[in-house]
């Protein structure tokens, strides 16, 4: 999707940069006031009202950002919440040549997805910025006659993960999401079995350093977890699959969700979960990000949604056990979300449909210190107005700073969708 960048002389950029310096109550060019006032709503009714309602403590991280980042981009003075359009297609693919520096102390694991190329070029350009890298490859499903099925080997590169080891010290956990009917699989002990020497064995075969496993969201989709008995089992069994690893001297990371209100439900996964498996368990990757969606359109994930988050699995961030907040990975998404609001086309938005949506559009860049998330407003071919929410620089950084406050480590999905510069900020 991406277009060819327009050819532009230095004083139309220079003229660029002084339009973008100048006060932002004031109009810009080609926004209407009408596409201004419906920002204004926009963020009103989508973000501002429910806010208010999750009774959560409102965070300032603008003015204490503290996070050690690659000197480059600090001096290039591109992480900044008035950012223009073309500071970010001028400067996006131009990340630190200095590529091994890592300087967040806590875990960081990176997903990379088959259907994405650009992942796999980036785990190896950026691997020691990361502790752990998780290719998804694997399902593990139901078959004929009651038996399982572990599915995904086709997927493995082995030739790609020589080279990551030879470049640097990033384990490599292959993600394996459970799809096998839960009620057969939990209920059996004999199936159980068979799960977990299915994974072992395939991680011992293949030489993996373990995987994550992906299942909450599944049996919360099938309902098991309102039944205590079938989420005791469900616990159970990610338990005896971590020991199963750790025996082989493999780590186990496990996927969890956040909870959608102030309130636990039964099939939230919560701190009493995080106790029972912290032993069994070396990382939880958080899904904080997906707060919004076309019917509920907004921020991808807003710093007080994530705040309240980690505050009910963790508790107060003064009072936090901190081996255990290293094992919780605060999910940072790479993609956004581009919403249609008044009918029409809309739908997740990588980093090549974002630079070519600012490319064509030019649309003024607007903060959100509520969510602390940038977001563009457009026109498409048809004169439906849509509002985008896409990463930037700064919404990344607020984000791994209220990580480090928490004393917590990282989940990227996936590294393949972002902005090249984007790893930068990671050391």
């Amino acid at each position: 999707m991406a277009r060819r960048r327009e050819k532009r002389s230095s004083a139309t950029e220079s003229s660029e940069r002084r339009h973008n310096r100048r006060d932002e109550s004031k109009p810009r060019d080609g926004e209407p006031d009408s596409d201004r006032k419906l920002i204004t709503i926009f963020v009103v009714f989508f973000f501002v009202i429910p806010a208010v309602s999750m009774a959560v403590y409102k965070v300032k991280f603008a003015d204490r950002v503290i996070i050690e980042t690659e000197p480059s981009i600090r001096q290039k003075g591109i992480i900044k919440t008035d950012i223009h359009f073309q500071e970010i297609l001028t400067e996006h693919s131009k990340a630190s040549e200095n590529s091994s520096a890592r300087h967040y102390d806590c875990p960081v694991l990176a997903y990379i997805t088959p259907w994405n190329s650009k992942g796999y070029d980036m785990a190896k350009i950026y691997n020691s910025k990361f502790t752990h890298l998780s290719p998804v490859w694997y399902d593990l499903k139901s078959s004929q006659g009651n038996g399982l099925v572990l599915e995904g080997r086709h997927n493995a590169d082995k030739g790609w993960i020589q080279e990551l080891r030879s470049r640097g010290n990033a384990m490599i956990l292959p993600r394996v999401v459970l799809e096998a009917v839960p009620e057969e699989l939990l209920k059996k002990k004999k199936l159980r079995a068979k799960a977990i020497s299915l994974i072992v064995t395939e991680c011992k075969e293949m030489e993996y350093d373990g995987i994550v496993l992906e299942s909450w969201s599944r049996w919360a989709g099938y309902g098991v977890l309102h039944d205590p008995d079938m989420r005791k089992m469900a616990l159970q069994f990610v338990k005896q699959l971590g020991d199963a690893l750790h025996e082989q001297h493999m780590q186990f990371m496990y996927v969890i969700g956040p909870p959608r209100s102030d309130t636990l439900q039964m099939y939230d996964f919560g701190p009493e979960d995080l106790q029972f498996l912290k032993d069994s368990v070396d990382g939880f990757s958080l899904m904080t990000y997906d707060f919004s969606n076309a019917q509920n359109p907004g921020p991808n994930a807003p710093l007080k949604w994530i705040d309240l988050t980690l505050k009910l699995l963790l508790g107060s961030s003064n009072n936090v056990d901190s081996t255990l907040a290293r094992k919780v990975l605060l999910g940072i998404n790479f993609y956004g979300n581009d919403f249609a609001i008044s009918g029409g086309d809309g739908g997740t938005i990588i980093g090549r449909d974002y630079l070519a949506l600012l490319q064509k559009h030019k649309p003024a860049l607007h903060w959100d210190k509520e969510s602390g998330e940038h977001i563009i407003m457009y026109r498409d071919d048809k004169n439906i107005k849509h509002a985008v929410f896409y990463p930037t620089l700064m919404s990344i950084l607020l984000r791994l700073e209220n990580a480090r406050l928490w004393g917590i480590g990282i989940s990227i999905w996936e590294i393949g969708q972002g902005l090249d510069y984007f790893f930068d900020l990671f050391g």
